[in-house]
């Protein structure tokens, strides 16, 4: 993949995001998309040979509109400043995990897992893990996830947290810190130059194959609701 070619349109993008500019600079918007696009492709096929429930999957069905969602923002900007891809066998929108590929100046990352779960869903990953938490352990705390997925290496797990234990659980639990999670997503930051090298693909797959323990254990709670 051309990432400087993606990378330079989004800095334009960044500086000048307005209409006016964007119509006049369409052709390398076209460009940047056609690159990146190709990318997902790639990964598409080679994420299915470790996790073949999504190879279903077309481009289209993975990424998202340029164009930002300003009705409740106080930021009017009309367009993105990355491009990002979220290859998930449910679908963009459903609560089933996925693997996220994000392009931004300064800003690349990998991630995994699902996040903005209802209470109810996220009700029932917390008690799955205080149910079965060696199990959890042996995935969240494994050297090939701590690899990619700790502040020390690049990467965290957990969005967001709860300051205080949720309610109706004990306080005193051993590993509270994954009750006070409020998603179960997690990332690792990558150099511009990730996606230009030749076996990009497959440090990919070294990272996401990382994070899928975690992600099967709570999409086999999700999928109960969905």
């Amino acid at each position: 993949m051309n990432t400087q070619l993606i990378l330079t349109f989004l800095r334009d993008i960044t500086t000048n995001n307005n209409r006016t500019w964007f119509q006049e600079h369409h052709g390398e918007y076209l460009a940047a998309r056609e690159e990146f696009e190709a990318f997902v492709a790639k990964s598409i096929t080679r994420i299915a040979e470790f996790d073949p429930s999504i190879a279903h999957l077309t481009v289209k069905d993975t990424t998202y509109r340029f164009y930002r969602d300003t009705r409740f923002s106080p930021d009017k900007s009309p367009y993105k400043r990355h491009l990002g891809a979220y290859i998930a066998a449910h679908g963009k929108k459903a609560f089933h995990g996925g693997y996220y590929i994000h392009l931004e100046p300064g800003n690349c990352m990998l991630a995994c897992g699902t996040y903005w779960l209802p209470m109810n869903i996220l009700t029932a990953c917390r008690n799955e893990i205080m149910a079965n938490v060696e199990e959890w352990l042996s995935r969240v705390r494994h050297p090939r996830f701590t690899q990619f997925f700790s502040p020390d290496n690049g990467g965290g797990f957990g969005l967001e947290r709860l300051k205080t234990c949720p309610a109706g659980f004990p306080r005193d639990f051993a590993h509270i810190e994954y009750l006070r999670m409020k998603d179960y997503c997690c990332w690792h930051n990558v150099d511009e130059q990730f996606f230009d090298k030749e076996d990009s693909l497959e440090k990919m797959a070294e990272i996401f194959t990382a994070a899928k323990p975690m992600m099967d254990f709570i999409n086999a709670v999700v999928d109960d609701y969905e």
